[in-house]
């Protein structure tokens, strides 16, 4: 079967000896990501013109708009799938203007991405899918990544799932693993693209839950989204996106 390739290409790339736990470097700036007067096209089509935004460490903010405004074009910038053009756009420390493809995995491996349809390997179990990105990105040594698996299932609520196909579980629980997945590497950086899109309002309720513990817990988070009635449950920084232009809400 041929691996997601978003997966792959999503997940960091950490080296590790064989009793260690992989590292990585805890110098993050104070400005998680900065964009100042911005051009993102994509397929030479102009998407957003002249954007500047800036999002601290340690925030929540939701990124919201309709359908085709340009949501998933930033989060694609953000992770070097698209490239920017503009006076300065900073992720993470990494200069995107001037991003070599050698420093792309380095960037990736600070980023977990969360996706609206799962990207889960239907074929192997929770704790499999989970593995599979643990090898992906380096881990060597099997009892630590086991260990790694169960604290991220544990953290999401899924500890008794492990052994569990996606198709024996819920939409939610599903989800609860995209998030255990981009937890695995302990990113600095969480982007969810719409990850309730296709939830029931009560579990819903719970994803939404599950994302602000963890952005309590230190991680910043950017989450597009069409919610609107999860984010008046759960209210935090909006930027809107709107004819082409942000329209930034501080809460």
């Amino acid at each position: 079967m041929e691996e997601p390739e978003a997966i792959i290409n999503n997940e960091p790339e950490v080296t590790t000896t064989e009793n260690e736990q992989p590292t990585q470097e805890t110098t993050i700036p104070a400005d998680v990501i900065s964009f100042k007067h911005v051009n993102i096209a994509h397929r030479k089509l102009l998407v957003l013109s002249d954007i500047s935004f800036s999002i601290k460490q340690g925030e929540f903010v939701y990124l919201i708009g309709k359908t085709g405004s340009g949501k998933s074009s930033i989060l694609k910038t953000l992770i070097a799938e698209l490239k920017p053009e503009g006076e300065e756009a900073m992720m993470l420390g990494y200069d995107l203007l001037n991003l070599k493809t050698k420093q792309i995995p380095e960037l990736r491996k600070k980023i977990g991405m969360v996706f609206q349809d799962y990207q889960l390997l239907q074929d192997r179990t929770v704790i499999e899918n989970l593995m599979f990105v643990l090898r992906a990105t380096q881990w060597k040594d099997k009892n630590l990544m086991l260990n790694r698996c169960e604290e991220v299932l544990t953290l999401v609520g899924l500890e008794t799932k492990d052994f569990k196909l996606p198709s024996q579980l819920s939409g939610g629980e599903q989800q609860r693993v995209c998030i255990a997945r981009a937890l695995l590497n302990s990113p600095d950086l969480i982007l969810a693209d719409e990850p309730t899109g296709s939830l029931d309002p009560i579990t819903a309720e719970e994803i939404f839950q599950t994302f602000h513990h963890i952005n309590q817990a230190g991680t910043t988070v950017l989450m597009a989204t069409h919610n609107f009635s999860m984010i008046d449950k759960f209210p935090s920084r909006a930027i809107c996106i709107e004819d082409g232009k942000l329209i930034d809400s501080l809460v």
